[in-house]
């Protein structure tokens, strides 16, 4: 199997790679748009800042190829933020894949970025299959995306918010599975697995 992650400077792609191996799979980080259209897979991970990742992907086109996979995607913290319309990180314009609006976390009381382990209430998604109601998942977000149509898990941090969405072969978690223990590994294990 070929997986791809897609290379954007976002900065927890060492973390996936070495997820990916606990699993037995050696992924190709790569920004080249021949080899993310010809994997089987494709990863687009994410721990940054949405103007700056956009801007890359944009330079370099591949936010066409990104929109035009038929593939399996698995969107990873901004990467699955990315799918989304639009977010309020300096009103930048996403790749519109998904029709959700990405927000700033202004929770009365709570500490922004939301950091830490929070219990993830699942729908039926085949990303969550064997994954128990109310399992906790771990994040580090200052924005999120609001939840809508195709929000298939949801979180609560001072608001409800979409921790996992799908769209057709897109998939997308607000969490991190590469730093979620064994949770974590088995998201990842049901995605290579699609």
């Amino acid at each position: 199997m070929k997986v791809a992650i897609v290379r954007y400077n976002a900065g927890n792609t060492a973390s996936v790679l070495n997820a990916l191996k606990r699993s037995g799979v050696d992924a190709t980080v790569t920004d080249d748009a021949a080899v993310l259209a010809a994997a089987d897979k494709v990863i687009f991970p994410g721990v940054g800042e949405a103007r700056s990742a956009m801007n890359y992907i944009r330079e370099r086109s591949i936010d066409k190829v990104i929109k035009g996979l038929s593939q399996p995607v698995l969107g990873i913290c901004l990467g699955m933020q990315l799918f989304c319309e639009s977010s309020e990180e300096h009103e930048t314009e996403c790749l519109g894949i998904v029709p959700l609006r990405v927000r700033r976390f202004e929770p009365a009381g709570l500490k922004v970025p939301h950091m830490g382990w929070n219990r993830v209430i699942p729908a039926d998604c085949p990303i969550f299959d064997g994954i128990p109601n109310g399992e906790h998942f771990y994040f580090v977000h200052g924005y999120y995306a609001e939840a809508g149509g195709a929000t298939v898990a949801e979180c609560n941090y001072g608001t409800p918010f979409t921790a996992a969405l799908r769209k057709e072969n897109f998939y997308g978690v607000q969490f991190h599975p590469e730093k979620s223990g064994e949770a974590g590994k088995r998201i990842l294990d049901n995605f290579l697995n699609l």
